[in-house]
């Protein structure tokens, strides 16, 4: 099986509803497997260290897990049109990663949710794609051929997949929106099938 690296951050659970639907579309391709990881919350101030293991959930990403994935799905809330400070913190300390030049050339996609529908979801979604295009890795979006592009009346853009929560959290996850999350998937594996990548 090849793994394609499901990385996100979820502070209410809206994100981490999208990554189990990503996995589900990268699932859906021969071969593939989604290994789900999500990371630790920041603070401005040192409260204390994370657990090494979360109480709940996917474990925590590594480096590691960036060297073994064939292609990734990158996934955060909008946090004023940007990705999730504990998300940035992950990339900003894969100098290691990119050195070695081991992300070049594997396929990306990336997805968000907001409260609101004019939330900042496109910005958060091209924010994400910055560190990938540094990495060297190629982003792929979403055509317009995933006719939910065009019934959605919430989450989704040719950019990434993306879903409105509402203010409090509580808005139904749209058919609509985990349809492109799965298609997400379903395309970031199916690239990542034919282009036959593998982990050096």
């Amino acid at each position: 099986m090849t793994d394609i690296l499901v990385l996100y951050y979820s502070a209410t659970g809206g994100v981490a509803e999208m990554a189990a639907q990503v996995a589900r579309g990268i699932q859906s391709v021969d071969g593939m497997q989604a290994r789900v990881r999500t990371v630790p919350a920041v603070s401005p101030e040192t409260e204390r260290v994370a657990d090494e293991i979360p109480a709940d959930g996917p474990p925590y990403a590594s480096e590691q897990d960036l060297f073994e994935c064939a292609g990734l799905a990158l996934g955060s809330p909008t946090h004023f049109g940007n990705m999730a400070s504990p998300l940035k913190h992950f990339w900003d300390h894969s100098t290691s990663t990119w050195f070695s030049g081991e992300l070049a050339g594997k396929p990306a996609g990336v997805f968000t949710a907001s409260s609101s529908p004019h939330g900042g979801q496109e910005t958060t979604l091209l924010s994400m794609m910055l560190p990938l295009l540094h990495h060297g890795m190629m982003v792929l979006g979403l055509p317009y051929t995933e006719s939910a592009l065009m019934e959605t009346d919430g989450g989704g853009t040719p950019y990434g997949a993306s879903r409105v929560t509402g203010f409090d959290g509580a808005r139904a996850f749209a058919a609509s929106e985990k349809t492109l999350c799965r298609a997400l998937g379903h395309r970031l594996a199916d690239v990542t099938a034919r282009l036959g990548n593998q982990p050096n």
